[in-house]
């Protein structure tokens, strides 16, 4: 039946009941049964005229004399399954129902209610009719109201943590997302303990027992329902909702005085049980299975949830969507870095008293059709995107190689970070190590038919580049923090690292600061005023030069010749020129930048400068 209706509890808290003077005498384990109708009746054979559900209101004066078909009129309504019976005193009873009576509704543990007072039951008929129609149509309008909201989430696309938030605003309940895993991937505590709430998680959802698609687990007090589509199920969306109220003590009701409307709820329950003192035992309100509205809405949320999973199908999982959210707070500092640790903790990623080291890994081009691509491929507008995300599955299988634990997700267009969790700062290089070796065995850095690398130490001397050239991947960490607060510094430099060792032709398994030397040094200065004027004091006559001449490219011909240590010859050959060509080209950069090119400290001057120059074009 559903929960909409009101329960026997309820029904004796109603102003019109009250006034009566109500006495439970028998059954109290039965006051949560919903009461789907009021039926007044007064012939002993009044079962085969109901269908259950019904709260029968009785003077008694039909009611058989003996003991034998008082039992039996007690069985009749135990066996339809009315909600209860309340008895009027003073017509046929006047001090109390019959003890016979009341021993075969505590048997049957139908709740049997004795009426003190009179009543005119039409008043009584009246305030629980109200109710049941006020009960029906607020559930109508909530369901109503769910079913506009989930629409909206999912036409707007909102993603898992809206979508919860929505939930648990609706409901006013703590709503939890997790995955099989039992890993939490969003949730909502409505004002409550969030620490409280995810403590010791996965231990305590697996606890939970729910049958079916959605039910409820009483003894846990979580509504459940799986979330998927298409045969494919990939989580639980979980909605507190209180079992059965704690036992607290109270005074007997007092009777209303009749000022109230009918069908108001009074502010306390009536007596579960009454002791000689009229102390009674009542149970907290809200106990109980969840009103079908809660059913509704934790359904259609999942649907909605599991609507924007298909239409994200081929983006990232949320999984991975969330270290991205978090790995982006701690760049930009969007969030506290509790909150953070609280997330990631929920999601089976501890950043709480560990060692931190953020790591970077990108591409050496930018173009997905540059270095590192098939040959005679053309990348489409889809390439990039693609690229990035098999990058971003190699990182995370990489890290699960290596058994490592961390965030990971892409952190701009061209980059995917990581940020490691490890036991101590002994542990760093070993597990960058690892991790290097991880993600070469994936082979994403190779390009075709070259085979994989040989493992190298971390940080050690450059190994001899394969016949294909340094690894097209780059992989980069910053200096390890003992403080989650300075993890994104280390994230930062280990992001500037990776730009800044793009242009470096050695094939090191990991980059570090020390790696990138100069260039690493002018990467981090690159947004700084005297670094830009410094470029153009050096090399604005010449830029100015190549934009008005965009066929002859001086620039190239200045960068081949320092990069071939000043070697003429050799420095010809890298351009494609002949050497009198060559020599020409030098002489008119000579006069265009007013140098000496055959100074050590101008061409040092003027290398520096290229070098600032091509970390200010990568800012």
């Amino acid at each position: 039946m559903s929960p909409v209706f009101p329960t026997v509890r309820e029904v004796l808290a109603l102003v019109p009941v009250r006034h009566g003077a109500p006495r439970l005498v028998a059954g109290d384990a039965g006051l949560d049964r919903p009461v789907r109708w009021v039926h007044v009746a007064e012939v002993p054979d009044i079962a085969t005229l109901l269908g259950g559900g019904e709260l029968v209101l009785t003077t008694g004066i039909g009611l058989p004399a003996d003991d034998t078909g008082l039992r039996a009129f007690i069985g009749d309504l135990a066996d339809v399954g009315v909600s209860g019976l309340v008895v009027e005193l003073g017509r046929r009873y006047v001090s109390g129902v019959p003890r016979v009576m009341a021993a075969a509704a505590e048997r049957r543990g139908l709740p049997l209610v004795e009426l003190r007072r009179a009543v005119p039951f039409v008043r009584v008929t009246e305030a629980v009719h109200a109710l049941i129609v006020d009960a029906q149509l607020t559930e109508l309008r909530a369901t109503e109201e769910i079913h506009q909201r989930f629409t909206e989430l999912s036409v707007e696309g909102a993603d898992a943590a809206e979508v919860v938030r929505q939930a648990a605003e609706l409901s006013g309940c703590p709503v939890v997302l997790e995955n099989l895993s039992r890993q939490v991937l969003a949730y909502d505590p409505v004002g409550q303990s969030a620490e409280l709430l995810l403590y010791r998680w996965e231990q305590h959802s697996r606890r939970i027992r729910a049958g079916g698609r959605t039910a409820y687990d009483p003894d846990s007090g979580w509504l459940v329902t799986t979330v998927g589509a298409r045969g494919q199920d990939w989580g639980r969306l979980l909605l507190r909702w209180p079992a059965d109220g704690e036992l607290t003590t109270g005074r007997a009701l007092p009777a209303g005085d009749g000022t109230e409307p009918p069908g108001t709820p009074a502010d306390a329950v009536p007596a579960a049980r009454t002791d000689g003192d009229g102390v009674v035992v009542n149970r907290v309100a809200g106990s109980g299975a969840p009103p079908t509205r809660l059913t509704i809405l934790v359904e259609r949320a999942a649907s909605t949830l599991a609507l924007g999973r298909l239409i994200r199908r081929d983006a990232e999982g949320l999984e991975r969507q969330i270290h991205r959210t978090l790995l982006t707070a701690l760049l930009d500092h969007s969030r506290p870095v509790d909150e953070v640790a609280l997330r990631a903790k929920a999601l089976g990623v501890s950043l709480d008293r560990r060692h931190l080291v953020g790591v970077v890994v990108r591409y050496r081009a930018d173009d997905p059709a540059g270095e590192g691509a098939a040959p005679g491929v053309e990348a489409g507008p889809e390439a990039g995107p693609a690229r990035l995300r098999d990058l971003a599955e190699a990182v995370g299988q990489a890290l699960r190689e290596a058994k490592l634990t961390g965030l990971t997700s892409a952190v701009d267009d061209h980059a995917v970070g990581a940020l490691l969790a490890l036991p101590d700062p002994a542990a760093e290089e070993k597990a960058l190590a690892a991790f290097a070796a991880a993600l070469r065995r994936v082979r994403l850095d190779t390009g075709p038919g070259r085979p994989p690398a040989p493992r190298s130490p971390v940080g050690g001397t450059s190994r001899p580049a394969a016949a294909g050239g340094p690894a097209a991947v780059i992989v980069a960490a910053g200096s390890g923090v003992s403080s989650l607060r300075e993890a994104g510094r280390s994230l930062v430099e280990a992001r500037q690292i990776a730009q800044a060792a793009r242009r470096d032709r050695r094939d090191l398994l990991i980059f570090r600061l020390p790696h990138v030397g100069l260039a690493g040094l002018l990467h981090l200065l690159r947004d700084e005023p005297r670094v830009q004027t410094f470029v153009e004091r050096e090399l604005g006559a010449l830029l100015a030069y190549d934009a008005q001449q965009p066929r002859e490219q001086l620039l190239g011909t200045l960068r081949a010749y320092l990069e071939s240590g000043r070697n003429k010859s050799v420095a010809a050959a890298a351009v494609h020129l002949s050497r009198p060509a060559f020599y020409e080209r030098l002489a008119r950069i000579g006069r265009i930048l007013d140098v000496d090119l055959n100074s050590v400290d101008a061409c040092l001057s003027l290398h520096v400068a290229l070098l600032a120059l091509d970390a200010v074009r990568r800012t």
